[in-house]
């Protein structure tokens, strides 16, 4: 059986050595310890320094890094927003950003708003609280006023992946048009012929905007292939598995004979897009290809592995943050946008047709996921 040991510490916040007591233990003004603590060390004289460096070692003396900030205007605090911490993308930028503020001496402060407003609203009350001295915002896209009021006060913002419309902060992301133009790209000289982008809701998202952009402008060099939009939502389930399956039977009764792939627009999708294709029991390539945003942990581990387009996630996190320290001190310049490069890293989940005759079908596909006429259901 466990037995859970608590220990409490006999020490209270009351415990805490002041200034006031530092001064008193080495006879010192306390104007004197603050002027040591500041690196004020031309206004006294060497007998003092040594006596209050003293004090201060033999009393364990820290100093309140916010009470310090507050009364210079520094706190070497930064806040950031993400839309949503469960998207493995918010994740790995948090990294690089939080490497970022170790190197330059600064922490991190993170509210995660679940694309909800409201949240928003008060996470970005809450840092303002705190004194922060800079944000990193992955905007939900919609709530626009209190960035535009940020803006109005010159206060410093980095955009991360998302615009705001009417808004001239700086922004660090991937370049989303070329990411998407690349991935359709590869599925075209695959040999797939039947696309479909399966993205969260368009509206108000920059990125995804963005990756659309992309996905259309490379489909139509193509006027012989048939490109199509499928939103969905992740947090609903069984909706994507919905929108996929209805998207096949569409294709087949249209009466197309083409190869059909997919395009997951994030990781989140892509977890929802592979369970669908599970419960459909569809395999790929042998069914369907896939292509996904975000190379995941398990993205190798699936089938034959997924092809993925990685985004430099670190790169961007800690870009954004040294982004950030600039406007942080001072620059006034005209706004910035820093777009890095995605990577495709190519697997088995897009193979080539070419050699395979039966392989991503529209009618394959139909005839696995349709219903069997009544009197030929299969025995269980």
């Amino acid at each position: 059986m466990w037995r859970a040991i608590v220990r409490q510490s006999t020490k209270t916040g009351t415990d805490r050595v002041t200034i006031a007591q530092v001064a008193r233990e080495a006879g010192v003004s306390k104007t004197s310890v603050s002027r040591y603590l500041g690196g004020e060390f031309d206004a006294l004289s060497a007998r003092l320094r040594d006596q209050i460096g003293k004090t201060i070692a033999r009393l364990g003396y820290q100093p309140s890094q916010m009470a310090r900030g507050l009364k210079g205007g520094r706190t070497r605090l930064i806040g950031m927003l993400v839309a949503d911490i469960l998207n493995p993308y918010s994740v790995a930028v948090l990294h690089g950003a939080e490497a970022a503020c170790q190197k330059h001496g600064y922490t991190l402060m993170l509210c995660n708003t679940g694309n909800d407003e409201a949240r928003e609203k008060q996470s970005l009350a809450a840092l303002h609280s705190y004194s922060v001295e800079g944000l990193l915002f992955n905007t939900q896209g919609r709530n626009v006023t209190p960035l535009r009021e940020l803006g109005q006060a010159a206060f410093p913002v980095v955009l991360l992946d998302r615009h705001v419309e009417g808004c001239d902060f700086d922004l660090v992301g991937l370049d989303n048009v070329k990411a998407a133009q690349l991935g359709t790209q590869h599925l075209l000289a695959q040999g797939y012929t039947d696309i479909a982008l399966v993205v969260q809701p368009l509206y108000g998202v920059s990125s995804r905007q963005g990756r659309q952009a992309g996905f259309l402008q490379a489909m139509a060099q193509r006027p012989d292939c048939h490109a199509e939009t499928l939103e969905v939502d992740v947090d609903q389930p069984g909706h994507v598995a919905t929108i996929v399956r209805e998207y096949f039977l569409r294709r087949a009764g249209a009466g197309s004979t083409g190869r059909v792939a997919l395009l997951a627009g994030n990781g989140m999708v892509s977890l929802q897009i592979a369970l669908a294709l599970q419960s459909m029991t569809l395999r790929f390539p042998d069914d369907v290809g896939l292509l996904c945003f975000d190379e995941l942990a398990w993205s190798p581990l699936v089938g034959s592995g997924i092809s993925t387009i990685e985004q430099p996630t670190y790169d961007i996190g800690f870009a954004a943050i040294e982004r950030l320290l600039v406007r942080i001190h001072g620059e006034r310049s005209v706004r910035m946008e820093m777009l890095l490069d995605p990577r495709l890293i190519c697997r088995g989940s897009t193979a080539s047709v070419e050699g395979h005759p039966q392989r991503a079908l529209v009618r394959g596909i139909a005839e696995k996921i349709s219903p069997a006429p009544t009197g030929q259901m299969s025995r269980i």
